[in-house]
């Protein structure tokens, strides 16, 4: 009989979900040393919990670093123009109880491909993640009041590791759908 506070109905469960766990961030961002914490109003912080800046190397960390300490909120990535990759942010387009996605968001996310996507904070949004050459961010306004974020460096995210769907831990090559969206 299954205690009323686990989590998991089995052992088997609660193997495959410390594995995904584990795995869920793509080896390509926590290997880079552009970590930092995030305070509950999404400003970036310091491993010891003092401001940081997404244009500041100084106040970056390692993701090991990053994940050990418990300043703030939660984590955040900071992108840069040493590398390719890329953020994608579409806000409003998750129905957090169903985990339905509006039909703009879903041919997005299509277009996109195999690559690694997760749930913003804030529940309601994706961010999709992947490589391409965004050196100017871009925020694009959609008819319905909701927006599509593109940026690739100067900018930090919020990371929350919460996978949407089964997407894989790998950054795909995403300008083609860059260049759709900024067409």
């Amino acid at each position: 009989m299954a205690r009323s506070h686990a989590r998991t109905c089995s052992p088997r469960c609660r193997k495959a979900l410390s594995r995904a766990a584990k795995n869920a961030l793509p080896d390509e961002l926590t290997a880079c040393d552009r970590w930092v914490r995030r305070a509950a109003d999404k400003r970036p912080l310091t491993v010891a919990g003092k401001a940081a800046s997404s244009t500041d190397s100084a106040t970056w960390s390692t993701h090991k670093s990053a994940a050990a300490s418990t300043v703030g909120a939660g984590l955040g990535f900071v992108l840069s123009d040493v590398d390719d990759i890329v953020c994608i942010d579409l806000d409003h387009c998750l129905n957090p109880l169903t985990g339905r996605l509006v039909p703009w968001a879903a041919a997005i996310l299509r277009d996109a491909g195999t690559t690694y996507v997760e749930v913003s904070p804030s529940g309601d949004g994706l961010h999709i993640w992947g490589r391409a050459d965004v050196r100017q961010g871009r925020r694009i306004r959609r008819p319905d009041g909701t927006a599509v974020e593109i940026y690739g460096t100067g900018r930090y995210i919020a990371m929350t590791g919460r996978r949407h769907g089964s997407c894989p831990s790998i950054l795909a090559d995403l300008s083609a759908v860059v260049s759709k969206l900024t067409a």
